[in-house]
């Protein structure tokens, strides 16, 4: 049963999480709010009730085991292994990070990796799918089959095959069409102003005008803005090619409205902050089943409802085929009535 304890000190609260199952080693995390600590809570104690097996964690968690142990030692030591030696290589690191710190928390992170077998891992799962949509089970699956391989690769664990090759995997949900309407895009943007760190409205602002993804706005350096130009050079992007963004006269007011010239344009926007804003700032506005991501959906069809060609889209989005355009361009009927006159 898990328990959950206020913690007071000079310079902040937390909340601590305890939870304890007969004969099993006690789980313990620290969270600063109170809604952070109930939610990883109840998440572990369904996902431990859904299992049905807790096995002990291993006493050398917080470091790693010889190779010939491997097989013994908890999953959480891969996790932090591959945390540390093949996440900081990658350009989604931060969101991945994330997602990796959830797993480390999680029970299945306590299985042995002997006992990290094809049935617990579909077990684990289903459960999952309980709580969250396929597509995120889909990214855990996909992060959890590439720790394994490599340790199987490079790492010494000895094990015969891969148990995600084979397991089921969900079937994707379909492309999500989500468009803001102007009366909630209002709403939020006035919700933005209220934001901790004073960057969301200006970033939200940015997005839709620009198309650019969450990951390159937190990134985004002085040094590859051309004010005068009024375009922007991406040279980190996610699908590896480096694009040129146009400036629109909102996207340009906004750069000249931040009070730096130098290093991050946004300063304190990091990707795990833009994202937690925009859905505070979301559900303060009362907006529901609107992600941040869908800014970029937007932005994208805006391109096409102002009679931009599916070349000119792809060259400020990044978008590299037809096929992943189209899903983008559910354009509104009414903006577009008028071209047809």
């Amino acid at each position: 049963m898990g328990t959950i304890t206020k913690r007071v000190n000079s310079r902040w609260t937390s909340w601590q999480v305890k939870i304890r199952r007969k004969g099993q080693p006690q789980l313990t995390e620290t969270f600063r709010s109170q809604g952070d600590a109930e939610a990883w809570m109840h998440a572990v104690e369904g996902e431990l009730d859904a299992i049905k097996v807790w096995l002990a964690i291993d006493a050398a968690r917080a470091k790693l085991v010889p190779y010939a142990d491997l097989l013994r030692a908890p999953f959480s030591l891969l996790i932090d292994r591959y945390i540390a030696d093949v996440t900081p290589l990658k350009k989604g690191r931060s969101s991945e990070t994330a997602r990796l710190n959830a797993l480390r928390r999680s029970a299945l992170a306590t299985y042995k990796m002997a006992e990290l077998t094809r049935p617990v891992l579909a077990q684990w799962r289903d459960a999952r799918l309980k709580q969250v949509a396929s597509g995120t089970v889909l990214r855990e699956l996909a992060i959890i089959q590439n720790i394994i391989e490599i340790a199987r690769r490079e790492w010494g664990l000895d094990l015969a095959e891969n148990p995600l090759v084979l397991l089921k995997k969900p079937t994707p949900a379909p492309p999500r069409e989500r468009r803001p309407t102007d009366a909630e895009l209002d709403a939020i943007l006035r919700e933005a102003e209220r934001s901790r760190g004073g960057f969301l409205r200006d970033v939200v602002v940015f997005a839709i005008e620009t198309g650019m993804r969450q990951g390159e706005i937190a990134g985004l350096d002085w040094r590859f803005v051309n004010l005068s130009q009024r375009r922007i050079h991406l040279t980190m992007t996610k699908n590896g090619s480096t694009r040129g963004v146009p400036l629109s006269r909102k996207a340009l007011a906004v750069l000249e409205s931040q009070p730096s010239r130098s290093g991050s344009v946004f300063q304190g926007a990091t990707p795990e902050a833009i994202k937690r804003a925009f859905q505070n700032a979301c559900k303060r506005a009362g907006v529901k089943d609107l992600r941040f991501h869908d800014l970029r959906h937007e932005a994208t069809s805006r391109y096409f409802e102002k009679g931009l060609s599916m070349m000119e889209v792809a060259s400020i989005t990044g978008h590299k085929s037809l096929s992943m355009l189209q899903r983008y361009t559910h354009l509104d009927a009414g903006k577009l009535a008028h071209r047809l006159d």
